[in-house]
């Protein structure tokens, strides 16, 4: 018998068979997702990646010629790849505003950081209220809604009642507080299982910034 009469090996062809079900089941479900809107997203949670993954959903709207934009809500002027690449190639795609001075165990000066965090917001509205910008990412502000320098409450309403209907918000940090995560869409909590900082090395390029 040669090998183009040998029988199937059954072993392959139940794979076939159970691979051809879940495609089937999945074309389904996938056909019964039709709608599409602006959505909020938290990434939270005391894992990182949280900046970073976001940062991907900014850089992959760039890509596809989505305009979009970042506020920085705590990060100070330090340089970070992120934001060199942005400014330096992509500055007409995406609109990029560091207005943090570092953070508050860094400033001390709660005042002065309640003042910057505020015109941290003030920008952030401008920019999510421009239906032009298909994403807005709000990094760390959710440090400044846990220290008060920002309300939750006008956040909530904010994105609840004025946010246009197909602009995406990327909110991301710390404890997220638990009326943002009840108004938000997709919500992923970063969970730290093991960190090099523990073992004394400290921040690298590329990795961390």
């Amino acid at each position: 018998m040669t090998d183009e009469t040998a029988p199937a090996n059954p072993d392959d062809a139940r794979h076939a068979m159970k691979m051809a079900k879940k495609k089937a089941a999945r074309d389904k479900i996938m056909a019964s997702k039709t709608d599409k809107k602006g959505l909020v997203i938290v990434n939270t949670g005391k894992g990182k990646g949280k900046s970073s993954a976001a940062f991907g959903m900014i850089f992959r709207c760039i890509a596809h010629g989505m305009p979009c934009a970042v506020v920085q809500f705590i990060k100070g002027g330090m340089s970070t790849g992120e934001r060199d690449l942005i400014l330096s190639k992509f500055s007409d795609e995406c609109a990029f505003h560091t207005m943090g001075e570092g953070f508050t165990w860094e400033t001390q000066d709660k005042s002065r950081d309640t003042e910057m965090a505020q015109a941290a917001w003030a920008k952030a509205k401008e920019l999510i209220r421009d239906p032009a910008n298909a994403m807005v990412l709000l990094d760390e502000i959710n440090i400044a809604i846990r220290y008060d320098y920002v309300s939750i409450a006008e956040v909530v309403a904010f994105l609840r009642d004025e946010k246009p209907p197909m602009t995406h918000v990327v909110l991301t940090g710390r404890n997220a507080h638990d009326d943002l995560i009840e108004l938000a869409d997709l919500v992923t909590e970063m969970e730290l299982v093991k960190h090099p900082f523990r073992s004394g090395i400290k921040a690298q390029i590329g990795v961390e910034f």
